[in-house]
């Protein structure tokens, strides 16, 4: 019941965010935005304890895949909280949440198995680090539909209310670049961590892991060398990082299902 709850919340603040960038409610434009912080503060709080409910089992800690989804989708929800603090990104705040909703309703829906109570703290740092750094780049995902959809409204001369959902384009973009500068930066030290606690790739079953990450971290450097070396941006900008993120999910959710649903193993 309380991951509906949540779900919900997190839509009614994503239409309150999207209704105060639209011209018909333009003076209720400060009202709509604070009853969405209200329902997005009470959203994450609510989250949050029901998600730790999830992944702390005793002296365990339960790291299923549906959990660690949730806890990205709940960092993603904080992102379009801060966010919104600009006007223009309100619309993309609400897409966002709209991701963090359903992020929200896949808490606990698997039953992985709990791994060990204590983790040493390079363990630790790298979970951490890599979560960040998952969720950082998922919002990245986001901004570069939103840039490709705005992309190509504008060039078919589609000029209407909903374009007060985007920001501007340029803004759009400058926000993508430096989200994928960052993600970059928490990419690579999320794979320099984790080596060090790594003795053997194949037996660990971390090989493609590692093969597709650093795949990804390959492709978001070549778009960062791009803009700055050769001004990338448009199409070719947003295709490179879909391309990257999309290799990023496969290193981490995809060689995952495969190992525990298909081959019934798991990363050691």
């Amino acid at each position: 019941m309380s991951e509906i709850t949540i779900f919900l919340l997190y839509l009614l603040a994503a239409a309150a965010f999207g209704a105060s960038r639209l011209p018909q409610f333009e003076t209720q434009d400060r009202p709509l935005f604070i009853t969405a912080c209200i329902l997005v503060a009470i959203s994450i709080a609510l989250h949050g304890n029901t998600l730790y409910s999830a992944i702390v089992i005793g002296d365990g800690f339960n790291w299923s895949l549906s959990n660690i989804a949730s806890m990205i989708g709940l960092e993603i929800a904080l992102i379009s909280l801060i966010a919104a603090i600009v006007p223009t990104l309100r619309g993309i705040s609400a897409g966002l949440l709209i991701l963090g909703a359903f992020a929200a309703t896949l808490t606990g829906i698997d039953g992985a198995p709990v791994a060990a109570a204590t983790l040493a703290w390079q363990t630790g740092a790298h979970v951490l680090i890599s979560l960040l750094s998952y969720g950082l780049l998922t919002v990245g995902a986001i901004v570069a539909v939103y840039a490709m959809i705005q992309e190509r409204r504008l060039q078919a001369g589609q000029l209407s209310t909903i374009n007060r959902l985007f920001a501007p384009l340029e803004t759009t973009e400058k926000l993508l670049f430096g989200i994928a500068a960052t993600g970059f930066a928490g990419l690579a030290l999320a794979i320099v961590s984790g080596l060090t606690f790594v003795d053997n790739l194949f037996a660990q079953h971390l090989a493609h892991k590692t093969a597709f990450s650093l795949l990804a971290l390959m492709v978001f450097g070549t778009l960062l060398a791009g803009r700055y070396f050769a001004g990338w941006r448009g199409p070719r900008a947003i295709r490179l990082y879909l391309g990257g993120f999309l290799l990023l999910c496969v290193a981490y959710f995809g060689t995952r299902v495969i190992l525990e649903q298909l081959l019934n193993r798991s990363w050691s």
